[in-house]
């Protein structure tokens, strides 16, 4: 049986002015996986988090966090859990250290736990020199990190992140990134990531599931995801064309170019090249364009990840 650290069964909410935003949704996040829950906007994304972490109310279903239910023993499953929000909510008046420190001892930390949680994750985020900066003072990307602080600062088993990344710059995201992957491997951490970057999913998660309209609608590895719904495109540049052969591919021609759809171009290049070898066709130029995970999600949902429900 697998070691599901999170399991959410026949998930359904509906609010007050009747929209229901989760349908029955059915997740199973194993301990220490990195799990990325995708979805164009108002799609069930953040409902979910919400009820994970006693937030937002839910009207059937049940939700276990390590075996336990959400509802009767809420103060142990969400002390596992540490959240960062996508919206930044830090009192600007307090030192990074206070704030932090406060953070440890509402979830039962003594102060010199705190102080020394404090000091470790901060320097692991690279904010050991800001240590007592009021929030005020810092960049949009350093809050966004000490956001992140406020989540890991009890040692939480489970991190939720929703948007970690959204406003940061190119070079921050990479950081986060690294610091990211490295709770997940070396620390075990079971990481739950939404993200409009699909390609942040892509890269850290090797787990995902596509949810629209309140519903789960695929579930996987991004490469199995990308085998099962991907198309990748193999452009050659040939000397001729016989539209005799090659007949058992999608192929579009124009201007001496071969446009052909594969599902696995590893497979299928060789083919291609030794057929068209064979029928004595020169090839110029060969590019491919590989499916990735965006594609997949275009696919599925019709919508780009920032379009709204």
């Amino acid at each position: 049986m697998m070691n599901n650290i999170i399991e959410i069964n026949n998930l359904r909410k509906i609010y007050s002015n009747g929209n229901e935003a989760l349908k029955g949704i059915n997740i199973n996040i194993e301990k220490g996986k990195f799990f990325g829950l995708l979805g164009p906007n108002g799609a069930g994304k953040t409902t979910t988090i919400g009820i994970l972490t006693g937030l937002i109310n839910l009207t059937s279903g049940n939700v276990k966090v390590d075996g336990l239910d959400i509802l009767r023993d809420y103060k142990k499953t969400r002390k596992m859990i540490g959240l960062s929000p996508q919206e930044i909510n830090l009192d600007v008046f307090f030192t990074i250290k206070e704030l932090l420190v406060f953070q440890g001892g509402y979830y039962g930390l003594s102060l010199k736990e705190s102080k020394e949680r404090v000091d470790n994750i901060l320097k692991d985020l690279g904010l050991g020199d800001k240590i007592n900066s009021k929030v005020r003072q810092l960049s949009g990307g350093m809050k966004r990190r000490v956001q992140i602080a406020k989540a890991l600062i009890h040692d939480p088993e489970i991190i939720i992140l929703d948007e970690p990344t959204a406003g940061v710059d190119i070079e921050l995201r990479h950081y986060l990134w690294d610091s990211l992957r490295d709770m997940n491997i070396n620390d075990n951490k079971t990481i739950l990531l939404t993200t409009h970057y699909i390609e942040e999913a892509e890269i850290l998660c090797n787990e995902v599931a596509i949810i629209d309209d309140g519903e789960i609608i695929a579930q996987g590895s991004p490469n199995e995801l990308i085998e099962s719904d991907g198309e990748s495109n193999i452009n050659i540049t040939i000397d001729k064309w016989d539209k005799n052969i090659l007949k058992d591919y999608e192929i579009s021609y124009k201007d001496n170019m071969l446009s052909i759809k594969s599902k696995n171009t590893e497979r299928d290049v060789p083919k291609i090249i030794n057929e068209l070898a064979k029928s004595n066709i020169s090839i110029h130029k060969l590019n491919i364009n590989k499916a990735n995970l965006e594609d997949v999600f275009i696919k599925l949902t019709g919508k780009k990840i920032t379009d709204d429900k």
